[in-house]
């Protein structure tokens, strides 16, 4: 994929318990502080092409340039993340890679055969997709529209990240 879309700007794990999850990046893996998000917005979900009413917690932080992503999934709503909870359990599901170029960029996958699994958007310019991929766990490629807001809020993460004294490692965010 890096030949298509630049390099891996976040691994996406998916948890049962995303308070737990928190706890251990950041006491036993020294990775935060994580920006916490207990409801995330999410519009026009679609699973396969057929609307879908994901209700999802997500935290965030950063190791370096590399963003962590926790997703705990509140309900039984049909998701990819519900898909590889049920199938492998916890762990990495997903590799994101992220645009300026959303539409451009997710054309060209589609163009090299990749199939839409899920997708949807967060806030303003926030639209993300999750390309299918076989034969390794944890492999799923997340595209994510970083050209508005949600662009500015990871590059905070990653700015705070850099001089984290391990204070305040939970770090709810509103929305």
């Amino acid at each position: 994929m890096s030949r298509l879309l630049g390099k891996v700007r976040q691994n996406g794990y998916v948890v049962r318990d995303i308070e737990a999850a928190m706890r251990h990046w950041t006491e036993v893996l020294g990775v935060g502080p994580f920006y916490y998000i207990e409801r995330v917005p999410v519009k026009n979900f679609t699973y396969h092409g057929e609307p879908s009413e994901v209700d999802m917690s997500i935290a965030l932080a950063n190791s370096g340039d590399l963003q962590i992503e926790l997703i705990q999934q509140r309900n039984n709503a049909p998701s990819m993340y519900l898909d590889f909870l049920n199938e492998h359990g916890e762990g990495l599901q997903h590799l994101a890679y992220w645009t300026l170029d959303y539409d451009a960029d997710y054309e060209r996958l589609i163009a090299e055969g990749f199939r839409v699994g899920h997708e949807g958007e967060i806030g303003e310019r926030g639209k993300f997709s999750y390309f299918e991929t076989e034969g390794h766990a944890g492999t799923v490629i997340e595209l994510s529209d970083v050209s508005g807001p949600k662009g500015e809020f990871f590059n905070h993460i990653r700015e705070v990240a850099e001089s984290w004294d391990g204070s305040k490692p939970i770090r709810p965010v509103k929305n």
